[in-house]
This record gives C-alpha cells, sequence and structure tokens, in this order.
C-alpha cells in the first residue's frame, strides 16, 4: 500500500511517502518539506531515495498550494516517484492533540475533525495546522481515505490518579483539564524497539523513554502501556525544552503578568516561545549552539545543560518509583539521539540503579545502539525515533480494513 504520511505545521509540511507491504516490510520512496506556508520566500525540498535533494524557492500562499508542490514533484516525469496521483492509496496525518477523545488512530470523518478542532484548544500551534494539511489533502486527494494519528492516543493508558490534576473536578467535567502527555508516536515506538534490541519480553518490562529534542518528554512504560509522561495539559509542562518553560510554580504567571502588565497571550508566548534553552541562555534555543558556547566557557549555556541533565534524572528517578524499578532506559529524538555528552550524564547520575555505561559504545548517533557495559544492571539504549512509520502502519491497518 501507498502511504502518504503527512506532519503539518503552522508554516511547513513535511512528508514521507512509503510503499507499506507489512509493519516491517517496506520502502521509502520519497521524503521533503515545503516550508514558509504563507510567506514569500517559500521554500520546497524533496528528495527522491537514491537521487539528488532538489530545492526550489517559490511563493507557498497556502497549505494546499503545498500540497500540490508535493504532488506534483512524487509524479514529475524526471524525478517523480509515481505515475499519477492515483498510485496514492491513503494519507496519514500526524495530529498532537486528541485530548480523551481518540484512545487510537482513527479514519477522518466530519466528526473526527470537529472533535480535532475542539481539541485546538490545547493545542493551537498544532492542531490548527493539521487541519489545514487534511483539508489540503480533501482538496487535491479526494478519494484518498484519510488516517489521523494522535500523539496523545498512548498515554490513555495512564491511570485516573496520574492524569488528573488536584484542581476543582468541575473544571475536569466541563473543560477537560487533565494531563495528556504528547510525544506518544515517539514513545510507542522506541519502547517496543527498544525491548526489541534489549531482549526484553515488551508485556513483561520496565521501561523509561526519553524524548529530547526542541520538545521534550520522558515517558513511564509497564508492561507495554503508558502509566506516566512528564507532558500535561499542554507540550508546556514537563522538563526545560528549546524554547518552553517547562514546570514552574503556577504563582510566577500571574506575577510576572502584573509587574510587566502582560496579557494572558502574551505571557503565554513567553513561556512557549522565549524560554527554556533561549531564555535561560539568552542567546539561542539550539542545542549545537549551546553546546559549542558552553566548551567557550559561556556560565549560562553550561547552565542550560546542567538543568536539562537534572530534569532528566529526576524524572527517570520519580517514574523508577511509580513503577518500582526499572529494566532499561532509552534516549531517542534530535538531542538524546546525537548528544553522546547528555546521555554520559544522565547516566552517571543513575549510578545508584546500577546503570554502568559503555563509553565506547556511546559514541554512536543516530542508530540502534545499546549503549550500557554488559555488567550493567539496568541496560540503556539509543533508539532513533520513526514516528512516521508508525503512522504509515497505522495508516495501512485501518484503511485495509476498510476492503475486508
Amino acid at each position: 500500500m501507498i502511504i502518504l504520511v503527512i506532519n503539518c505545521g503552522s508554516s511547513s509540511i513535511k512528508y514521507r511517502l512509503m510503499d507499506m507491504s507489512g509493519d516491517d516490510v517496506y520502502d521509502i520512496l520519497a521524503k521533503g518539506i515545503v516550508e514558509k506556508i504563507g510567506l514569500p520566500d517559500g521554500i520546497s525540498t524533496y528528495q527522491p531515495t537514491g537521487g539528488e535533494k532538489i530545492t526550489i524557492n517559490t511563493p507557498v500562499p497556502d497549505h494546499t498550494v503545498g500540497m500540490k508542490l508535493i504532488l506534483d514533484d512524487l509524479v514529475h516525469p524526471e524525478h517523480g516517484v509515481l505515475k499519477s496521483f492515483d498510485d496514492i492509496e491513503a494519507v496519514g496525518h500526524r495530529i498532537v492533540q486528541g485530548a480523551d477523545y481518540f484512545e487510537g488512530s482513527a479514519l477522518v470523518t466530519e466528526d473526527v475533525l470537529n472533535k480535532i478542532e475542539i481539541c485546538a484548544e490545547f493545542a493551537p500551534l498544532h492542531n490548527h495546522a493539521h487541519l489545514l494539511g487534511i483539508r489540503a489533502c480533501q482538496k487535491v486527494l479526494p478519494d484518498v481515505p484519510q488516517v489521523v494519528v494522535f500523539d496523545t492516543a498512548f498515554h490513555q493508558t495512564m491511570p485516573e490518579y496520574a492524569y488528573m490534576y488536584a484542581l476543582p473536578y468541575e473544571y475536569y467535567s466541563k473543560y477537560h483539564v487533565r494531563r495528556y502527555g504528547a510525544h506518544g508516536t515517539s514513545h510507542d515506538y522506541v519502547s517496543h524497539e527498544g525491548a526489541r534490541l534489549a531482549g526484553l519480553d515488551i508485556n513483561n518490562s520496565k521501561i523509561i523513554t526519553c524524548h529530547i529534542g526542541s520538545g521534550s518528554s520522558v515517558c513511564a512504560v509497564l508492561n507495554g502501556k503508558c502509566v506516566d509522561t512528564s507532558m500535561g495539559f499542554t507540550p508546556l509542562e514537563g522538563m526545560i525544552m528549546g524554547t518552553r518553560c517547562g514546570c514552574i510554580d503556577a504563582n510566577i504567571v500571574p506575577y510576572i503578568m502584573k509587574k510587566e502588565g502582560l496579557t494572558p497571550d502574551q505571557m503565554t508566548d513567553i513561556m512557549n516561545k522565549k524560554s527554556g534553552f533561549l531564555g535561560l541562555s539568552g542567546k539561542t534555543s539550539d542545542c549545537r549552539e549551546l553546546d559549542e558556547l558552553a566548551e567557550a566557557g559561556d556560565h549560562k549555556a553550561k547552565l542550560v545543560f546542567k538543568k536539562l541533565t537534572y530534569d532528566i534524572v529526576k524524572l527517570i528517578g520519580s517514574y523508577v518509583a511509580a513503577m518500582d524499578g526499572v529494566d532499561l532506559i532509552v534516549f531517542t529524538a534530535g538531542i538524546g539521539e546525537h548528544n553522546p555528552r547528555l546521555r554520559r550524564r544522565v547516566c552517571q547520575n543513575l549510578g545508584y540503579l546500577g546503570v554502568v555505561i559503555d563509553h565506547e559504545a556511546n559514541k554512536a548517533s543516530g542508530v540502534n545502539a545499546i549503549i550500557s557495559a554488559p555488567e550493567s544492571k539496568v541496560k540503556v539504549a539509543l533508539i532513533p525515533t520513526e514516528e512516521e512509520l508508525m503512522i504509515a502502519r497505522d495508516t495501512m491497518h485501518i484503511v485495509s480494513a476498510l476492503y475486508e
């Protein structure tokens, strides 16, 4: 089944075209990204597997035009990988927030779209963009079935005491205020893949997954099911991130608003876009740039890494306590996959668990690897996340069921 996997942002569309024969039997035919949608200097980058990367600069006024650019590349007579649009059998979309409406992936219907719109209140930067992508696909590929895969679905197995906040219960009843988490597609994939790599039975395991990137979250996975995660009602809660502050005393919010004369929207913007690595360092949200600054002796850059390490260590410790132990710790996502120094620093703080890092193995970057030493009482793994593959798998199963 040829599936187009779409990950829409407010001003971008990432995509991957996959030919799925089974869950683990597939070919990646092409991938790319359309950027700066809505701006005059749009960019479309396309790369067929085995071919050269093709980049063009062109205005992309909206997501429908962006989808048209993607499809035109896929069927281009010289560098395309499809004969026609008819070759696309399904489209799979990543959706950040599905709240408690969705416990799994779903076929796109008007009712599903309406619920995604409701959930946009909890993820306004993400869900509105996802809806634009779905509507654009409906215009360009009106007869192709579409599937939505939710970042929040994997976390729906959390027990009530883990996802509820100690606020008046009426706010949950009326406004759905509770912990939802994010990065669920990634946590699901790397926990299962990590168990396989470590020789564990996923149905009898205690795994902690650390998705560390521009947005970061840690998840406790007991017997293959999420029992807790660090992100909450929105992706703001939890640990320090690229531009998000993570957990703070809630009273800081009205305090700063009064002192600075800020509106709720302005304060939200500060916590989501001007805090985290960027806010603490005062220079950048890019981990690679911070690494260089720290090497040069920049105090604030060093502080960012110390806090990042500390936050991860605290979350791992709390989830070890919650699950009464841990068999495997997994690192994934941009920073988790490519920053050996961070992994080493985290593991050095886990000696009480019997964690012993293999310094040579820990030099790995972006590949599946066990990075703990043979004598380590807890295994540690590096697993590159494959969210697109998970989306393609769910899409294949749901669309295939339509024809049974």
